[in-house]
């Protein structure tokens, strides 16, 4: 039986708009130094799995994790412009506290991911089309036994593995938010033994 293929899903590093709590969406915020920190301290570990490729996000806080891990790693960053976060639209660079006080009911719907209620915010199913493929690829790209990783954003993560592990529409809502630098790990089932996606959560929410 061929030994199966996992896929390490990493969200970046700490920015200091996660610290502020402010939209980021597909602006282009870097790491703070406690990001770059925590890239350090997760790229020791990863390394010691041995990973085949990382591939990452284009955006700068996604990068930069990503070639801290890939460096330990004796490896290159393969940039990827469908691993990018929601775009937020108009509400990018507000923060959550701004938000609430101006819209309180778009706020509501944004904070249950419904992502498009701010004017100018991607769909989810416009996300998905282009995170998907973008998985289906990476996955395909491990060697039997192997693992690799892409870097990627909290909620684009989410959203995308539970459609990924063909859960219903709205279910990653129950996964707990990735923290910077938490991982998942998702593994593709072997024959004779897979669930109607393919594909096993074996976890979530993962740190170093």
């Amino acid at each position: 039986m061929p030994e199966p293929r996992s896929l390490l899903l990493l969200r970046h590093g700490r920015t200091a708009w996660n610290a502020e709590k402010r939209i980021q969406g597909q602006l282009d915020v870097p790491l703070d130094p406690t990001g770059e920190a925590q890239a350090k301290t997760v790229a020791e570990v990863l390394a010691g799995f041995s990973p085949s490729f990382v591939r990452s996000s284009d955006l700068s806080r996604a990068r930069a994790t990503a070639e801290v891990v890939a460096a330990a790693a004796g490896l290159e960053v393969e940039p990827d412009p469908r691993l990018r976060e929601f775009d937020l639209g108009e509400r990018s660079g507000w923060s959550h506290e701004e938000y609430r006080a101006r819209h309180p009911e778009e706020f509501a719907r944004f904070r249950v991911g419904e992502y498009d209620a701010a004017p100018g915010g991607e769909p989810v199913p416009v996300l998905l089309a282009r995170t998907l493929p973008a998985l289906d690829e990476a996955m395909g790209a491990v060697p039997e036994g192997g693992l690799g990783v892409v870097v990627s954003h909290g909620a684009a993560l989410r959203v995308s593995v539970a459609e990924w592990l063909g859960l219903p529409r709205g279910a990653g809502l129950s996964f707990a938010p990735l923290g910077n630098c938490h991982w998942a790990l998702l593994q593709a089932a072997v024959e004779g033994d897979a669930p109607a996606s393919g594909r096993r959560l074996l976890a979530w929410n993962r740190h170093a």
